[in-house]
């Protein structure tokens, strides 16, 4: 989702769903591998514990990782409804 013309925390909203939490914590170790091996800093985390719901805080994109039923029961995309959607494939193009 991209924010930058609705918020001022953060630019853009990855939305992903993991279907157990085991699959989440592999998700959310994925990409922070990726990250740092890109040279990227995650400055902080939330949720990897129990991993219902993983937040990865990059900064200017701030990454969420749910559970199913977590992710419909916050419904971001309907609270940030504004929020143009953008979709990435697999290489990140739009």
């Amino acid at each position: 989702m991209d924010l930058r013309n609705s918020s001022n925390v953060t630019d853009f909203f990855i939305i992903l769903t993991g279907n157990s939490t085991r699959q989440v914590k592999a998700i959310a170790d994925y990409i922070i591998e990726q990250l740092k091996q890109s040279g990227h800093k995650i400055w902080h985390i939330e949720g990897y514990r129990y991993a219902l719901w993983v937040l990865l805080d990059c900064t200017n994109v701030v990454v969420h990782i749910f559970t199913p039923a977590v992710r419909e029961f916050y419904d971001l995309e309907r609270l940030w409804g504004d929020a143009p959607k953008l979709t990435l494939n697999r290489d990140g193009a739009k």
